[in-house]
């Protein structure tokens, strides 16, 4: 992993122009796709397999007139005068008559009408008129509404207030408001103080603001072929803002340190997004997983927003790691502190001595004490997850925005006729088994008025076909209310009853029993939902610090956060507190949002973990010192992770004040939940209980450290590699091996040491299984028991696949299969590795490499002149002579455009004094050779065809030799 962000970040530095480009083109794509399909954002709270969905879909069918979207259009007189006075029935029939009118309009129902039900208030002040259109809301075009809310402008005229409600009236529009823009505001602010410069604060709102369109674009595009609420973009752009902010503050900084400390740029900025980046995709990864277990909840609103979410801090990854080192790269040397300021004397200044930093003293303090620490943490939150115990979960009211129609219509529906009017209940009657219809539905509808708190049982209503039946039940309470939720249980509870009395199974729908529903999934999927986040996200932590008491101490810690910005969350929306000072109505607190809350919270609570955590374990490494491994991460980290918790506090609670009514209590309880647990959780109780565990707190077993894989998340193995690297580069050999040791670590061939000449030959003697062993050691295939190993400028085995990729091993035994022909060995490895796109035939290469076997063979001296002629294609591989068939393999080898070939010459392969010189004209130039032979084999010839390339031997009888201490030839032909 950070060997691949390596090589991601010097190119990003080197190709910046390409890259930006590449954002640029990819932006505008996302962007332009997204505008051009007319992707329109809807409200859609289906929950397949609940009762009220299924009596949902059953209407649909057998009531197609109530499948379509509803609207009311809400009439009040002045004081003192009634709805039935002449002059307003005559306007509220007009209005009647413009609205049957309107396109798309499918039934308009007034409260006059022969069929109408309680439409008229008790007071006669107040009724409404309830529109049917043809379709769900959103085919409802703006068109169509326009003529809608002008019908208004009839009753206005004659003296009554007229508003109009309904779900086509929700505002679905997406929208960013001053509060969202002051909270970026306050971001760039925290940036600025903890860069010390502009054009370092840019950059992480730059590459923020880059990934949050180009993640809007990407739901843009998926609002267009399926449903995708309004909700979804906002929580999808809040995240993406907070997390792309910050995961390009912790590649930043670190970079800006190593600037400070003398490192070239370009090392530098591929080094901090190895490392810093290396922890960025991790903590990444596990925002994206939590996200992702909002899929096993099987609510299809929320799944949508858990992806959109996961979108958007995937974008943000590949910005910070992409695009960042970009802007790196054009900034170059601009970005290097100044010597003598502030950001520099950090970024230099050392654990002990000068003035310690206020992240220093802090960690001090607490280590002084840590049991104490930790009860106070524990203390604070548990009290603060108090209310969590009185915590009432609904669905929004439908009420909309205050000083909206819709909120007008609302309120005043409410005020006339009583608050269950705005959320009626639908009971459907299945009345196939009954004969006394209308009589049994008079009677069902009985007893559904006789539970309390019904203000109002319509009457039943058969369908067309006579197989279903509808009953309108009207609450006393609001939708939202506890007593609303115990009226739909009670009438369920009546079903058994009804059922036996007079055969008819009822069901109930409607908003209250939708929010029922969705309440009872969310309890049952809460537990499997906990289960795989929690897992896979300490299962990823475990392979991150190879601790186990490390990722159990950071999921303890998130559950006291996330409880304890609930109960304050209970506290402020359900409760009042405060509610004035942030705009807030108090009431039931949103349905999803706890378990949205846990996906959320819990990711980028294992961000501070990891880029707190990470540090520590990097010292811990090195010194093997608990205490002041603790002291070195906490310090180093400290103010960086402070920054990115203030700009994601600063990013969500932007969204309160002016947020829409469902993203005001998600922006609310992450805004929280990141001050708990970023300065509380992490920034307090993990310190407190990393000293109290000691070195138990970096305690794995043994049989779980040998399956966990290592992902030097703290960037030693890179080091080591680059130190490798750089010691391959300084010498001019394609093998090169020092105290090589092969095999076995506890029984080792070796040590060896060599070195061999670009385009050279490396010839390996010993017994078969000793020398294929340091062969498919030196082809990258088995990993080196020790010491040095570098094939190609690459060391081993830290860079094993580009070894693998450019070092072919001829195998003759393998191609000799019963039926292969010579064309189709090297056919075989041409179509292995040619290029995706290339579709042409490979029997111009197949002929190609055999004319080149032909050409190398008039190298052996053959008195037989019938040899020169290339070899037929189709002749079985098998039945070709030893010769034939060695240099075969070796050139189905070659096909493959290596920079080494690897092959095993034992006393079947040919004669030497032919083979050699056959070789030696079949291998390029710039290929080295890697040639395994038995013990005592003859050199002579191998000397003689490679003397001009250079040659060196391995002995692994006796020892590491050069071919000339075997056979006596001039040293120079050896070079």
């Amino acid at each position: 992993m950070a060997l691949l962000l390596h090589r991601i970040g010097r190119f990003a530095f080197r190709r910046a122009w390409l890259v930006l480009a590449g954002w640029v083109v990819a932006l505008a794509a996302l962007l332009g796709a997204g505008i051009g399909l007319g992707g329109q954002l809807q409200e859609s709270y289906a929950i397949p397999g609940t009762e009220s969905q299924q009596a949902i879909d059953q209407l649909a069918a057998v009531f197609p007139q109530t499948a379509g979207a509803s609207a009311k259009a809400v009439v009040e007189v002045p004081d003192g005068a009634s709805v039935e006075d002449p002059s307003y029935t005559a306007a509220i029939e007009d209005m009647e008559t413009a609205l049957e009118d309107v396109d798309g309009v499918a039934s308009v129902l007034g409260p006059f009408d022969e069929y109408a039900g309680d439409q008229v208030s008790d007071d006669a002040r107040t009724a409404y008129i309830q529109v049917q259109f043809d379709g769900p809301s959103t085919e409802v075009t703006q068109e169509s509404l326009d003529a809608v809310l002008a019908t208004g402008d009839i009753g206005r005229d004659a003296g009554m207030q007229v508003a109009f409600g309904g779900e086509v009236f929700q505002d679905q529009t997406f929208g960013l408001t001053i509060t969202e823009a002051i909270g970026v505001l306050f971001a760039g602010v925290v940036l600025i103080i903890t860069f010390g410069s502009l054009l370092a604060a840019g950059m992480p709102l730059l590459t923020a603001l880059v990934g949050v369109g180009a993640a809007f674009g990407g739901i843009s595009v998926v609002a267009a072929f399926a449903p995708v609420s309004s909700t979804a973009p906002m929580l999808a752009v809040m995240i993406g803002l907070a997390v792309g902010i910050d995961y390009a503050l912790f590649i930043l900084s670190r970079h800006r340190t190593q600037l400070a400390r003398g490192m070239d740029p370009q090392e530098s900025a591929a080094e901090a997004v190895a490392t810093a980046g290396g922890a960025v995709v991790f903590a990444g990864l596990t925002v994206i997983i939590a996200l992702l277990g909002l899929l096993v909840v099987g609510i299809p609103f929320l799944s949508v927003m858990g992806v959109a979410a996961a979108f958007a801090v995937l974008i943000a990854v590949i910005g910070a790691t992409t695009l960042l080192p970009a802007l790196l790269g054009l900034a170059g040397k601009r970005l290097i502190p100044k010597p003598g300021s502030r950001a520099y004397r950090r970024a230099v200044a050392g654990d002990e001595g000068g003035k310690k930093t206020m992240g220093r003293r802090w960690v001090d303090t607490v280590l002084k004490a840590p049991i104490v620490f930790v009860l106070l943490v524990v203390g604070l939150l548990g009290a603060a997850a108090i209310p969590a115990a009185s915590l009432d979960l609904n669905l929004p009211s439908g009420a909309g925005e205050e000083g909206s129609s819709q909120r007008e219509a609302y309120d005043m529906i409410a005020d006339g006729f009583g608050p269950g009017y705005n959320g009626p209940l639908v009971v459907t009657v299945d009345i196939t088994q009954t004969t006394d219809i209308m009589e049994d539905l008079d009677a069902i509808g009985a007893r559904l008025a006789d539970v309390d708190g019904v203000a109002y049982v319509g009457q039943g209503m058969p369908n067309a076909t006579v197989d279903t039946a509808i009953i309108q039940v009207i609450p006393e309470s609001a939708p939202n209310d506890p007593e609303t939720k115990q009226i739909v249980q009670e009438i369920r509870a009546l079903e058994p009853e009804i059922q036996e009395d007079f055969g008819t199974p009822i069901a109930v729908t409607g908003y209250t029993a939708v929010s029922i529903d969705i309440s009872q999934r969310l309890t049952d999927a809460l537990v499997p939902f906990a289960l795989i986040v929690v897992g896979l996200s300490i299962i990823l932590l475990l392979i991150v610090f190879r601790s186990v008491f490390v990722p159990i101490k950071a999921a303890l810690g998130f559950l006291l956060s996330a409880f304890g910005a609930i109960g304050v969350s209970v506290a402020v929306f359900q409760w009042g507190w405060f509610a004035d000072l942030m705009h807030i109505e108090p009431g039931p607190i949103l349905s999803f949002l706890p378990i949205l809350l846990m996906a959320v919270l819990f990711g980028l609570a294992m961000d501070y973990e990891v880029f707190l955590v990470s540090g520590m374990r990097e010292e811990f490494v090195k010194t093997k010192e608990p205490r002041s491994s603790i002291v070195h991460g906490f310090q180093h980290a400290a103010r960086v992770v402070t920054a990115a918790a203030l700009i994601m506090f600063f990013v969500f609670f932007a969204f309160v004040p002016e947020g829409t009514g469902a993203i005001k209590g998600i922006a609310f309880a992450l805004a929280i939940g990141v001050a708990f647990d970023a300065f509380l959780v992490r920034m307090t109780l993990v310190p407190a209980a990393m000293a109290l565990a000691g070195r138990g707190a970096w305690w794995l077993p043994k049989w779980l450290a040998r399956i966990l894989p290592d992902v030097d998340i703290e960037g030693e193995g890179l080091r080591h590699h680059l130190a490798e690297s750089e010691w391959a580069e300084a010498e001019d050999a394609d093998v090169l091996a020092d105290d090589l040791l092969v095999g076995d670590p506890a029984d080792p061939i070796g040590p060896l040491s060599v070195a061999v000449r670009r385009g050279g030959a490396l010839v390996v003697r010993g017994r078969a299984n000793e020398r294929r062993l340091v062969a498919a050691t030196l082809a990258g295939r088995v990993t080196p028991a020790g010491g040095r190993l570098a094939v190609l400028g690459a060391p081993l085995p830290t860079d094993a696949g580009a070894v693998m990729r450019r070092v072919a091993v001829a195998d003759s035994a393998t191609d000799a299969a019963p039926g292969v022909s010579a064309g189709d060995v090297i056919a075989a490895r041409v179509d292995a590795t040619r290029a995706w796109y290339r579709l042409d035939s490979s029997r111009a290469a197949v002929s190609a490499a055999l004319r080149h076997v032909a050409e190398a063979r008039t190298a052996t001296a053959d008195p037989l002149a019938w040899r020169t002629r290339s070899l037929d294609p189709d002749v079985p591989f098998a039945s070709l002579d030893p010769l034939d068939r060695t240099l075969v393999a070796v050139a189905a080898a070659l096909a493959e455009q290596p920079g080494a070939v690897v092959v095993d010459l034992d006393d079947a392969s040919g004669p030497a004094d032919r083979l050699w010189p056959a070789l030696a004209r079949l291998v390029p130039d710039g290929v080295v050779l890697i040639a395994t032979v038995p013990s005592g084999a003859d050199s002579i010839p191998a000397v003689d065809a490679f003397a001009a390339r250079g040659i060196r031997s391995l002995d692994l009888d006796t020892g590491p030799a050069g071919i000339p201490d075997l056979v006596a030839r001039p040293q120079e032909a050896l070079r």
